[in-house]
């Protein structure tokens, strides 16, 4: 009789909603309909509210569409206009650089980047021809764009080939304005029609916005009339069958006397509990208690089961993670918010002598007591442990070097974990640092040892011949200063005579690959006159090198050769033009 009180609690709430008119109709109505007519008048206003949808979805995407389709040929269209309008203009200011400029050299670099600019106005048309296919405006433009290349190209040859005047007499005219101006016009037109073209895609996106509006509408109704069947099939469909499946457990667990709820309904729910009537009457309750038992029995095996194969698989993961820590080859130790070692490395213990009572679950600070305690480092192990817990709580990767009492220097780099945990990585870079002493050290000495050797020292970069280093020595021979000389060629430095004796030189030795034996030659230098000079030249590196260079180690004989081998005195740094 206890079951009945839900029921009669839910009976109470309906009559209540039937005292209101358009709810009592309704439910009157809905009560008298079988579970089948329910459910089939359920699907078909289903099936007719999708349909409304699916409708009004074809729509829509095809307003979006013919949108998108109108939108990307507008805007490739666009670009690529004002990539044709800024070619042009490039192309005009190289022009401009060809009509000002005075020497062949320059000429020569403003024609090379009309040329490319012309190639490449090219494509840009080829690309918005293909953008503007079926736009009549477009065969006249592109012929306009032709000439105006070849115009150009003609511009860039007559501006190499014979002079700047002939490239401006060519260039700067009439025709030229004029086609240039129809060109704006041309561009300014097709910038227009397809700003036309957008403000269609603009009406076009407002009437897909409205077919999505009215989507959404329907999307709602369908949503309201979900609910509303949500209400119907709960309250006359779940609702009972929950209560007969409730009342069904009870009866297997023993509870015979309780009563079948409605079996007053004269449709299938009602049918469904007169048969569970007949299924309570005809059930024995020793058969209920063993299948039961059975059911429990076979759970805990089941659970047992899982519960050996989840040991195994933890016992495998965490050896696993112990290995991969091992074999690293820096020191690694992990830490939990609260500063207490989750992992550490044998690495890590084997750096810092640790013992075995120093293990997972010990403080930071007690790794750092050992650290004072063996003589690693000094001061107070709960300070340190207080500055480290203080850095890592700012969450942000740090490197930091020590360098421990016994000279040697650790870099760590700690990195924040999920989780509000930590890692440090210990690196031994003792070694290290010491080969890069040596090998400022070793740079010192061969700075200070090529600056004052009394022979002159030059080097010159072998892949464009321009001197990167000179000494003091060569200071003092050529006259002048190592600012003067740096970054530039001989031709920059010597008359064409000097200059090309040089540059004859350093093919040879190209050719040769090295020249340890000294080669003799008279030239003439800009600021002591004609010296005669023995240079001995070597390469470093080769052509497939960055540092390929020539090193050049020279000294001034002029005073040798004027006063005779008999009488010559000691070669003396007097200036040189070497190579």
């Amino acid at each position: 009789m206890q079951a009945a009180a839900p029921h009669a609690e839910r009976r109470k709430i309906t009559e209540n909603l039937r005292t209101k008119w358009p709810v009592r109709m309704f439910l009157d109505w809905v009560d008298e309909l079988s579970l089948a007519e329910k459910l089939y008048g359920i699907v078909a206003l289903s099936v007719a509210i999708t349909a409304c949808v699916l409708i009004m979805s074809v729509q829509s995407a095809r307003l979006q569409g013919g949108y998108r389709q109108l939108a990307a040929s507008s805007g490739t269209a666009a670009i690529q206009i004002g990539r044709v309008n800024a070619l042009i203009y490039a192309i005009v200011m190289e022009s401009r650089g060809i009509y000002m400029s005075t020497d062949r050299t320059t000429v020569k670099h403003f024609a090379d980047e009309l040329l490319r600019r012309n190639h490449e106005l090219a494509e840009a048309t080829a690309e918005l021809e293909e953008a503007m296919s079926g736009n009549g405006q477009f065969p006249p433009f592109k012929e306009r764009i032709l000439q105006f290349i070849d115009f150009r190209k003609e511009l860039a040859r007559r501006g190499t080939e014979i002079g700047p005047a002939s490239a401006r007499a060519w260039g700067d005219n009439e025709p030229n304005r004029a086609l240039r101006t129809q060109l704006n016009l041309d561009l300014e037109e097709l910038a227009r029609n397809y700003h036309e073209r957008a403000e269609e895609a603009a009406v076009l996106r407002g009437l897909g916005q409205s077919a999505n509006g009215y989507l959404f509408l329907l999307g709602l109704v369908l949503l309201l009339f979900a609910g509303g069947n949500l209400y119907i099939v709960r309250h006359s469909v779940i609702a009972p069958l929950s209560h007969i499946i409730e009342t069904s457990h009870r009866i297997t667990r023993g509870e015979i006397d309780r009563e079948i709820p409605y079996a007053y309904r004269g449709d299938e729910i009602g049918q469904l509990a007169t048969a569970m009537q007949s299924f309570r009457d005809a059930v024995a309750r020793t058969f209920e208690l063993k299948q039961i038992e059975l059911a429990v029995t076979e759970q805990r095996d089941t659970a047992l089961a899982d519960l050996g194969r989840f040991s195994d698989k933890y016992f495998e993961t965490k050896w696993q993670l112990t290995a991969a820590i091992d074999c690293m080859p820096a020191g690694m130790i992990m830490l939990d918010s609260k500063a207490t070692v989750i992992a550490i490395n044998e690495r890590y213990r084997k750096m810092y002598w640790l013992p075995e009572t120093i293990k997972a679950g010990s403080s930071l600070q007690e790794v750092l007591q050992h650290g004072v305690d063996s003589g690693q480092f000094a001061g107070d192990a709960a300070e340190h442990a207080a500055a480290i817990v203080k850095r890592i709580s700012k969450r942000e990767p740090t490197t930091v070097e020590v360098t421990l009492r016994d000279q040697r220097i650790i870099r760590i780099q700690e990195t924040p974990i999920d989780g509000g945990s930590w890692g440090a990585m210990h690196e031994d870079i003792t070694e290290e640092r010491q080969r890069q002493r040596i090998l400022k050290r070793t740079e010192r000495f061969l700075a200070t040892l090529i600056e004052n050797i009394p022979e002159g020292i030059i080097a010159k970069d072998a892949r464009n011949l321009r001197y990167v280093f000179v000494n003091r020595a060569a200071e003092e021979m050529i006259g002048m200063s190592r600012a003067e000389i740096v970054g530039k060629t001989a031709r920059e430095l010597f008359a064409p005579a000097t200059a090309e004796l040089i540059e004859r030189r350093d093919r040879q030795m190209l050719a040769q690959g090295q020249q340890p034996r000294p080669i003799i030659d008279t030239m003439d230098n800009p600021r002591r006159g004609r010296r005669t000079v023995a240079v001995r030249r070597l390469q470093i590196g080769g052509a497939e090198d960055d540092s390929h260079l020539f090193v050049s180690m020279f000294e001034d004989r002029t005073r040798e050769t004027e006063i005779g081998p008999q009488d010559a005195a000691p070669p003396l740094n007097q200036a040189a033009a070497p190579g």
